[in-house]
């Protein structure tokens, strides 16, 4: 029997250190700190510092995610870069409150190397049924996917890899790939970049932007998600915010997985909507990712 194929996301690692307090403190006063089975790998560069395999582990430890593809760290199960100089794993510093969402206070560590087309072509892609690019490099991403096409036009249709993007961030070079994705995630903050008050109105306004037969999907946050396809018909899910607003950081990348997972097994739009903003809700109301894992094992 053929072994089970895999979602790959590629992107970035990064850590985040956040820091919980009761309230954000007053300026110039002191405040006291307080100390799913699906068959998924990642890939993205990565540090081979002290940090790099905390990182890891925390991967690891996750059920949703089953093995891991970066660079450099011993504990990964592939490597792919490793004659590119050694760098330090990127670290964003964060303050959260209980009635406030986090704020970044440092980033560092910005120069880790994204993925490259070449990296990619190193991927045996027989190993996966679905492939998802956080929009970064995105020239490059291009290239990658076009590497995806390729392979996919000597497959039956059944057997395709389906291959999704988010373009998340405004800015100007990553929406080259919009008519890339078979399943393109759009952020309210692009949707607004493009002078959209809705996610219904940036679905049917950026709707041209991708290719015959793609999903545009938009989420907006406490209004839930749209969604539009082929046949014109904008499919929408509710919000499903949790009793007490914990951690907000992290939601749209919960969302996005959850799509996913339940496209990639057969479900439909509007099921994939829905599970999305439940388990993007659900991760609002705590920190961290420890709890996710269970919506994806039922």
């Amino acid at each position: 029997m053929e072994q089970q194929k895999k979602t790959l996301c590629v992107g970035l690692v990064c850590l985040d250190i956040i820091n919980v307090v009761d309230k954000y403190p007053e300026e110039d006063t002191d405040s006291r700190l307080a100390p799913r089975m699906v068959s998924t790998q990642t890939m993205s560069a990565q540090s081979e510092d002290d940090l790099s395999c905390p990182v890891c582990q925390d991967i690891f430890k996750n059920p949703v995610v089953l093995s891991c593809s970066h660079s450099f760290c011993k504990d990964c199960l592939q490597s792919w870069w490793r004659e590119k100089p050694i760098q330090e794993c990127p670290i964003c510093k964060r303050r959260s409150s209980k009635s406030d969402p986090p704020r970044n206070l440092a980033l560092k560590n910005l120069n880790l190397p994204d993925v490259t087309a070449e990296d990619f072509s190193k991927v045996d892609l027989h190993q996966f049924k679905w492939i998802h690019w956080e929009g970064r490099n995105a020239q490059e991403q291009v290239k990658m996917i076009q590497q995806v096409v390729m392979y996919n036009s000597t497959l039956p249709q059944q057997q395709k890899i389906t291959v999704s993007v988010e373009i998340e961030k405004t800015r100007e070079p990553l929406y080259q790939l919009f008519p890339h994705g078979d399943v393109v995630f759009v952020s309210k903050d692009v949707a607004r970049h493009f002078g959209f008050q809705s996610a219904e109105a940036a679905l049917r306004g950026l709707y041209s932007r991708v290719k015959q037969g793609a999903v545009l999907v938009c989420a907006w946050a406490e209004k839930g998600a749209d969604a539009l396809g082929p046949d014109g018909v904008i499919v929408h899910s509710d919000a499903f915010p949790p009793e007490s607003l914990v951690d907000t950081l992290g939601a749209g990348d919960t969302f996005n997985a959850a799509v996913i997972y339940t496209l990639s097994n057969g479900g439909s739009l509007q099921d994939a909507l829905a599970f999305g903003c439940k388990v993007a809700g659900r991760k609002c109301g705590f920190h961290g990712y420890d709890d996710i894992g269970k919506y994806f094992t039922k």
